[in-house]
C-alpha cells in the first residue's frame, strides 16, 4: 500500500525524490500511512478542494478491502 501512495503522489508533484511515505501500525492493528512533500507541491497533492487527496485516499481503501485490512492516510504538511 506504500508503494501505492507513493507512486501516485511522485506522478503528481515536481519535485518527486523529496516525497516521502512512511507506513506505521496502530495500536488497534490499522495501518497508518503518512504522506510528506515539498512546501512547493503540497497543492498538487492536495489538489482543488481535495480532489486528489480524496482520490488517493479512495483508491487507498479499496487496496486494503481487498486485502482485509483498516488504513489510513495522513497528508503532513
Amino acid at each position: 500500500m506504500k508503494a501505492l501512495i507513493e507512486y501516485v503522489a511522485k506522478s503528481l508533484v515536481e519535485r518527486p525524490a523529496e516525497v516521502e511515505v512512511t507506513e506505521e501500525t496502530v495500536a488497534d492493528g490499522s495501518i497508518l500511512i503518512k504522506l510528506a512533500a515539498a512546501p512547493q507541491d503540497m497543492g498538487r497533492i492536495i489538489g482543488k478542494q481535495g480532489r486528489n487527496a480524496k482520490a488517493m485516499r479512495t483508491l487507498l481503501n479499496a487496496k486494503a478491502t481487498r486485502e482485509q485490512k483498516r488504513v489510513s492516510l495522513l497528508i503532513l504538511e
